[in-house]
């Protein structure tokens, strides 16, 4: 028995398929590159080459994209990024006191208490308080984003960088450049800036408890690490599925529920030919943009109506 979760998100879609002991037995990290529907019919169909759909029990989807998901894929629970994540730390750790959470567009605190959240705040306005803000300067200085992993987890000091706006930013990473500064020394100072930014900014107000939590693709960054440590004076643990920890809360949240039939419309929904195409319901003042996801012949999945007389 399976239970398969879901997180799609602007940057990235995530997939992973748990066992009944809540194991994780696939995870998939996918670009959603602006064509989420395209991802999650690619991520369904390549876990459909090892598994059997009758073997899935539940579905649970997350994400800024998750009412589309559950269109497509067919879902048993939909929740939003705060639970989903709470829920896969509380699984991966009950210690847990404190969650960064970092990924490409946008980022979060998450404050835990026996395994519950207690309090949380979320970043999606600036850029200089996600991961995109180190994509847009490493790829602007030439290095891949593991370099300047590398390079700033290895740099034995670092240059000082403005880093509130990342506009800012990048004419301060050009002076220091033009002042001599090392290449290391000047990727350290990026994360540290971003580490600075984010607890003035997305933790501001918000008590930091031991038991740190650093998850999101961000983590992936030793350097991005090695900056919160030095910052919070507190080790940071660092999951071992940290890149997908959204979908593994989505799919244990599945499991939780334990009904006796899942929603779930099978991998070979990654074989499918689906489009989108938006239509206005006039059957009330709202007028609610439904989008419809179909193939040549027939509707598929909708969402978008606020009643739910279409998408239920």
């Amino acid at each position: 028995m399976y239970w398969l979760g879901i997180d799609i998100g602007s940057i990235s879609t995530d997939m992973v398929l748990i066992d009944a002991c809540g194991n994780v037995l696939e995870e998939l990290y996918l670009r959603t590159g602006g064509e989420p529907v395209k991802v999650v019919r690619e991520g369904l169909s390549a876990l459909g080459e090892k598994y059997a759909s009758n073997y899935v029990q539940g579905v649970g989807i997350t994400g800024s994209g998750r009412n589309l998901g559950a269109a497509v894929a067919g879902a048993d629970v939909v929740k939003n990024e705060i639970t989903s994540h709470a829920r896969a730390v509380a699984e991966t750790d009950s210690d847990i006191r404190t969650v960064i959470e970092i990924g490409g567009q946008d980022s979060k605190i998450i404050l835990m208490e026996n395994g519950l959240v207690k309090d949380f705040a979320m970043n999606t306005v600036c850029a200089a308080g996600t991961g995109s803000f180190l994509d847009r300067q490493a790829g602007r200085m030439g290095i891949t984003i593991e370099d300047l992993s590398d390079m700033a987890y290895e740099a034995a000091d670092y240059v000082p960088i403005a880093g509130r706006c990342a506009v800012f930013a990048e004419s301060d990473i050009i002076h220091k450049q033009q002042t001599g500064a090392s290449e290391s020394a000047l990727m350290a100072g990026l994360c540290r800036a971003l580490a600075a930014t984010y607890l003035s900014n997305v933790a501001k107000g918000k008590k930091i408890e031991p038991g740190i939590c650093f998850q999101g693709g961000v983590a992936s960054n030793k350097g991005m690490r090695k900056a919160f440590e030095e910052l919070l004076q507190q080790p940071i643990i660092v999951p071992e599925h940290h890149k997908v920890m959204g979908a593994l809360g989505a799919a244990l949240l599945a499991k939780d529920k334990k009904q006796a039939k899942t929603n779930f419309k099978g991998f070979e929904t990654g074989r499918l030919e689906l489009r989108t195409e938006e239509t206005e319901c006039r059957g009330c003042s709202n007028t609610c943009r439904v989008i419809n996801i179909r193939t040549e012949n027939e509707i598929y999945g909708c969402f978008g109506d606020i009643c739910g007389r279409y998408s239920g």
